[in-house]
């Protein structure tokens, strides 16, 4: 088990009990990016200046776009998770958390997912922090990061910028986890960027992702007041601030090209352009 820095650290006078085990962690092996993910973390890597400080989800997408910052300098991580993408950032001195406003030189997470090398790396590396996610997530806290980068992905975005990220109708996928926290904190933070990043299609390119609206059931994780930036392989667009007519219009135009056409007549049925 990895020993690891920060407030992580209980004395034994806590402990009710305590039951020795000699197993292997759990793992959780880093995925290949197909075109669509290469091509969207492309897109999203394009928002990210040097010395930025990063969170990332779970997933391909993220892992892609730090493969795509290798030419950045002094970039920060403050994240809900730490996973095996950043040790070769790290290792390369992308890394280095030196402009980084809040824990200078640190990387702040709240727990760490990926393979045997990733818990080896974090083991006992004076570089890593682990704090309760009640910090962690605090988008006042987050908020403190100049140029916070907040990376997070969805199941679909409505033309109006709702994000559904945790439901496909009334069937829950997954939680949203600190999504909400991180785009808050970042849409917060001074020259902060926060992003959602998604594939444009879904089904092996039968439905778009991009849809008219959220199915009856999909929750809204990230309402349309929060989000700012969307990322799919067609472009990056911002809509903080736009109007319903400026975000359906910027967000027809990252959808697949398949179905711009159908976005188009459904916003104009529902009187959002014209």
């Amino acid at each position: 088990m990895p020993r690891v820095h920060g407030d992580s650290f209980l004395h034994v006078n806590q402990l009710h009990a305590v039951v020795e085990t000699d197993r292997p962690l759990a793992e959780l092996p880093r995925a290949d990016p197909d075109p669509a993910a290469a091509a969207i973390a492309r897109h999203v890597a394009g928002l990210i200046e040097d010395g930025a400080t990063l969170q990332t989800g779970i997933g391909a997408i993220p892992d892609a776009v730090l493969g795509f910052l290798g030419d950045r300098r002094d970039l920060g991580v403050h994240s809900e998770l730490f996973s095996d993408g950043l040790i070769d950032l790290v290792e390369s001195g992308v890394v280095t958390g030196a402009r980084k406003t809040l824990h200078p030189g640190k990387i702040v997470a709240g727990f760490v997912l990926g393979s045997q090398r990733l818990f080896d790396f974090v083991h006992d590396n004076p570089m890593i922090e682990l704090h309760p996610l009640t910090y962690v997530n605090d988008p006042f806290v987050i908020a403190q990061n100049t140029r916070m980068v907040a990376i997070n992905s969805a199941l679909a975005v409505d033309l109006t910028g709702q994000v559904c990220a945790d439901s496909i109708g009334h069937t829950f996928y997954s939680g949203f986890g600190g999504q909400t926290d991180f785009v808050r904190g970042a849409a917060r933070a001074p020259g902060g960027r926060p992003i959602i990043a998604l594939p444009s299609t879904a089904r092996g390119g039968t439905i778009s992702r991009i849809v008219s609206e959220l199915a009856p059931g999909a929750g809204v994780v990230t309402t349309r007041a929060d989000v700012h930036w969307v990322v799919t392989e067609f472009g990056a667009v911002d809509l903080h601030g736009a109007s319903i007519r400026q975000r359906a219009q910027a967000l027809i135009g990252i959808a697949h090209p398949e179905f711009r056409g159908d976005l188009e007549r459904a916003a104009h049925a529902q009187h959002w352009l014209g």
